[in-house]
């Protein structure tokens, strides 16, 4: 059965695009105490492979609406030929998920790419089309400068950009989550379920906040944006996550 959740009117479907290990050790790249690590594999046994690896999901959501369309949170892995391909376990299964799910390509009325690491962005272009034809995508301004294939997104003239918080619809909103990236962005839903792109990408940065994560462009700020988004959701939140064991998180209590 494929994990799915129903806040008020709006579904939030899980899309699995892929699944493998992460390409350097995780000590390498969370400045972790032996403590913390355990809190962590309390908290997700699924996350470490018997080796020690770190073992990732890849993940979108789809939003589906009262009317029948979709927004779609990210973009995956991508394609064989992805961006992507250099560490991540390409082919994704994106386009078998969203049939799965009941969702035609042309239903995607609007796609919300987080940030712009390239697990994020493989099916935003396929073939040098954007792959969903019918959809705005959505991207806050300060990653443009590092996001090297808008131009078929431009061309098209399917390329909106934000600067800040946004209202998309009602009951979803666009939170400005920079840090992990310049303009990475997070997608709420009726107050209560945040969508959470890489705010946090492991258990430790849920249980520990102030953790900081090696590819973060701005540690600092990633950590503010992580406290206050983890904040406003508030001790009954859900959260989405695209990389932990478990797609739909409840808070874990302090």
């Amino acid at each position: 059965m494929r994990p799915t959740m129903i806040l008020d009117d709006i579904e939030i479907i899980m899309l699995e695009d892929g699944s493998g290990t992460f390409f350097s050790p995780r000590e390498e790249v969370f400045p972790a105490t032996p403590e913390q690590w355990a809190d962590a594999d309390a908290f997700d046994p699924g996350a470490r492979t018997e080796g020690g690896e770190w073992l990732l999901r890849f993940r979108c959501f789809a939003l589906r609406r009262p009317n029948g369309r979709v927004v779609l949170v990210d973009a995956g892995i991508g394609p064989a030929d992805a961006p992507s391909a250099s560490w991540a376990p390409v082919p994704g299964r994106l386009p078998e998920e969203l049939a799965d799910a009941g969702i035609e390509r042309d239903d995607v009325e609007t796609v919300v790419l987080t940030h712009v690491h390239t697990d994020h962005i493989g099916w935003a272009v396929t073939g040098g089309t954007p792959y969903f034809r019918n959809a705005r995508y959505l991207l806050q301004s300060a990653d443009l400068p590092t996001f090297a294939f808008t131009g078929p997104l431009t061309e098209a003239g399917q390329l909106d950009l934000l600067d800040g918080d946004a209202r998309l619809a009602p009951g979803i909103e666009i939170v400005a989550t920079p840090g992990h990236t310049p303009g990475h962005q997070s997608v709420l839903v009726h107050d209560r379920l945040l969508v959470t792109g890489d705010l946090l990408v492991h258990a430790l940065q849920l249980l520990h906040p102030t953790i900081e994560y090696a590819h973060e462009v701005d540690p600092a700020l990633a950590r503010t944006s992580r406290l206050a988004a983890l904040g406003r959701l508030g001790g009954d939140g859900i959260l989405a996550t695209p990389h932990l064991t478990e797609p739909f998180l409840r808070m874990p209590a302090r």
